[in-house]
């Protein structure tokens, strides 16, 4: 029997595409493999959120290659949609599979119909003809290009010369949503994440992912509740939604829905213990759901809204929809309404042109705001958006040192939090992590719990935090379910 091997990198979402590719080889009767030196084919499925996110993923393909180089590489995600004729060109690569045909890998990869059998050659013409018309040469154009850049990557097809064979088309007009539940590898009994939003309207000056991932397009609500149940009869309590602008959901469809409906509707009709929602936008924490999830002990109290500037200037620059006062009355209503609640943000620095006292304004806001933590960001430009062309690119040593100075705040702020949890009675998920002495835990709040004693995953416990010690809450079950 075949086997296979899918590698992720980067967000939830692509985390979630990777199990659906996983799903395409299952539904085809390949097995997977423990490793990639122990596979037959390898999926490599890209990110290209930065520039170490590309070089990262070529490290990748060379290192599989390298240490299996009977097996055929196919590479996926944003990159290959990205920059497919840059992978096409690595050692190793069989194939490169845009976002664009991402739903078609296991046919492309694994098709029962090749004529020397399930991992046997296939011609150009043969692929043409077994795809098309799905298949076809298409230019990056200025419409559909970052604010009309010129220097973005072009979008190329199938080349009867070429080694490698690549599949990619225009990302907006692709529809597909793959949805499959993706799980942590260490925890996989416990919290899948489910994907139910894809693509992105927004147009950052600073980002490639909606030229990588297309238009915004949403997982219809049946289908969402369908996925909830299934994973609440298979014995899971808590799920995390996620998407690459979930706060968008349910605005494609006829007529519209909101990011309301959907959390209301997964309470109403299913029966899940927990549900956590990952990040949302600022513009899109409307009042009504504020107070929906602190109205219910069935969602996590746990908000994160990406920032990327407390500079007004910057974010003007960032093309970012709102301004920092917006921002910050998103938060207090958030800590008013649930003051315990988990706040975090995305933050970005050395934007092009951020100065000095641009960056102190970031840093100021950051400290008078209540979060829990923060992902710290150093500005990574990306080929064919604005900002990459933009004046006053920063110094690389000044944007890492301001990235150090953001990140020890953050840490900062993070173990006041911890600290004020002590003595207190949290809830908490068990993770499958247990070092001997400890069980991992999650609380509903976000933090990091170690409990005294070993207890199995999944399940909700009630803890008394002792203290905090090595990034975490140290404490001792009081009740389970």
């Amino acid at each position: 029997m075949a086997s296979f091997y899918v590698e992720n990198f980067g967000c939830r979402a692509t985390q979630a595409d990777g199990a659906a590719i996983e799903g395409q080889f299952r539904d085809r009767g390949l097995e997977r493999a423990t490793a990639p030196s122990q596979a037959q084919i390898v999926v490599v499925n890209t990110c290209t959120v930065t520039a170490s996110a590309d070089q990262d993923a070529r490290a990748t393909i060379r290192r599989i290659h390298r240490e299996n180089p009977g097996c055929q590489i196919l590479v996926t995600g944003c990159y290959a949609q990205r920059a497919p004729e840059e992978l096409a060109s690595l050692p190793g690569v069989r194939w490169v599979v845009g976002n664009s045909h991402k739903h078609k890998i296991a046919e492309v990869a694994a098709s029962r119909t090749w004529k020397s059998g399930p991992l046997g050659p296939r011609t150009n013409s043969e692929m043409r003809r077994a795809l098309a018309p799905e298949i076809h040469k298409q230019s990056f154009s200025a419409a559909t290009s970052a604010a009309g850049a010129t220097n973005f990557v072009p979008l190329t097809s199938l080349t009867p010369e070429a080694q490698s064979q690549v599949f990619v088309s225009d990302i907006f007009a692709h529809t597909e949503l793959m949805a499959a539940p993706v799980f942590d590898a260490a925890n996989e009994r416990t919290r899948p994440n489910l994907k139910v939003q894809d693509g992105c309207d927004n147009r950052c000056s600073f980002c490639v992912i909606p030229y990588v991932r297309g238009q915004s397009r949403s997982l219809r609500l049946e289908e969402v509740i369908r996925e909830v149940e299934t994973l609440v009869a298979s014995g899971f309590r808590e799920v995390v939604i996620s998407g690459i602008n979930l706060g968008r959901w349910g605005r494609d469809f006829d007529p519209s829905l909101r990011f309301e409906d959907l959390v209301w509707t997964i309470l109403e009709k299913t029966s899940l213990q927990k549900l956590r929602i990952s990040s949302v936008e600022p513009m899109d924490w409307s009042d009504d759901l504020i107070q929906l999830i602190a109205g219910s002990r069935r969602i996590a109290k746990h908000a994160h809204l990406p920032m990327q500037s407390g500079s007004d200037r910057v974010l003007r620059r960032m093309h970012r929809k709102y301004r920092p006062w917006h921002y910050c009355e998103k938060i207090e209503k958030i800590r008013t309404a649930m003051p315990g609640a988990a706040i975090g943000a995305d933050v970005m620095v050395g934007f092009p042109s951020e100065t000095d006292s641009e960056f102190e304004e970031t840093r100021r806001l950051i400290e008078e705001l209540p979060f829990t933590y923060l992902h710290v960001f150093t500005y990574s430009a990306r080929p064919g958006t604005p900002a990459a062309t933009m004046p006053n690119q920063v110094p690389v040593r000044v944007a890492r040192e301001r990235n150090r100075i953001l990140r020890e705040l953050a840490a900062e702020k993070k173990l006041e939090f911890q600290r004020s949890f002590v003595g207190k009675i949290v809830d908490a998920i068990t993770l499958n992590v247990f070092d001997g002495e400890h069980t991992e835990a999650l609380t509903d709040n976000y933090l990091k719990l170690r409990l005294a004693g070993k207890y199995d995953p999944n399940h909700w416990v009630t803890a008394r935090v002792e203290h905090v010690s090595g990034g975490a809450l140290l404490g001792y079950l009081e009740a389970s379910t």
